[in-house]
């Protein structure tokens, strides 16, 4: 049973401690949460990995991540850091995590890191995928990571539109939500592009990083090119009037995942150090 109260005391020490700075790679479903930073009164992620890191290690860690990924959002390649004096093995980390984490969160990898290392900060790309489901009948198992859509959609419209979203934009029209810590809403897009699978619609997005809210509204824009309910010139011009949330409503979250962050020196460059 996930638990609501977040512990969030730090441990102290009273004298030097050896520590080291581990990185993990995580796997997650995450529709029972309401995204990944703590919440006072709501069920997280990081609440989650910090109960098993406490279980695990006895200590009480605070860990960071590569993003803070919102309430439904799933995840393949979440990126997360944190400090451990303890001499547990990456594999005893790994294997031992997994024993004390619910069935729906999951840790695919550890690395030691340098000290240094800040899975935000130091993230050179992020990339999201949104999945659509396009069928006449609503299918169980795809029905929690897939926004179901009923009616045959124009894949080729869809990519054309997707080449408007390379380079470097102002995405305010596609944000939501966003406070006074979003300092600007330029960002910088390296790859956009739609594919098919099936009944299944795949729109992945590359980028240095991303606003709140953006991939489930430019996926819901695409929706409308597919569905031709709104023209490329439309979507040019949504992009070009920097209104925020002009974009309209946002598809749910269900179909959204984190698939994978990089990095510039990357500790995933190196396979041999991975452990699964």
């Amino acid at each position: 049973m996930v638990s609501t109260t977040a512990n969030r005391k730090m441990v102290k020490h009273t004298g030097p401690v050896t520590t080291t700075r581990l990185a993990l790679v995580l796997e997650y479903d995450g529709t029972n949460y309401y995204g990944f930073q703590l919440q006072p009164t709501s069920p997280t992620i990081q609440e989650e990995v910090e109960r098993a890191l406490r279980q695990l290690t006895g200590e009480t860690l605070r860990v960071a991540a590569a993003g803070r990924t919102d309430a439904g959002v799933h995840a393949r390649g979440q990126v997360i850091s944190f400090r451990t004096g303890s001499s547990l093995s990456r594999q005893a980390f790994i294997s031992g995590l997994n024993h004390y984490l619910p069935r729906d969160i999951a840790v695919r990898a550890a690395y030691t890191v340098e000290d240094s290392f800040d899975p935000r900060r130091d993230a050179e790309s992020r990339e999201y995928r949104y999945t659509i489901l396009t069928s006449r009948t609503r299918s169980p198992i795809t029905m929690g990571f897939a926004y179901r859509v009923v009616g045959s959609m124009d894949i080729e419209a869809m990519n054309r539109a997707c080449q408007a979203l390379v380079g470097e934009h102002d995405f305010v029209s596609f944000a939501s939500g966003i406070g006074g810590e979003t300092k600007s809403t330029v960002r910088r897009v390296y790859r956009a592009e739609v594919s098919k699978d099936g009944d299944l619609i795949h729109f992945d997005i590359v980028a240095n990083a991303f606003i709140r809210h953006q991939v489930r509204s430019i996926a819901g824009c695409l929706v409308r090119i597919g569905l031709g309910k709104m023209s490329q010139d439309e979507f040019g011009m949504i992009i070009a009037a920097r209104k925020p949330g002009l974009a309209g409503p946002t598809l749910p979250a269900c179909g959204l995942c984190l698939i994978r962050v990089s990095y510039a020196r990357s500790f995933q460059e190196h396979p041999e150090e991975e452990i699964s």
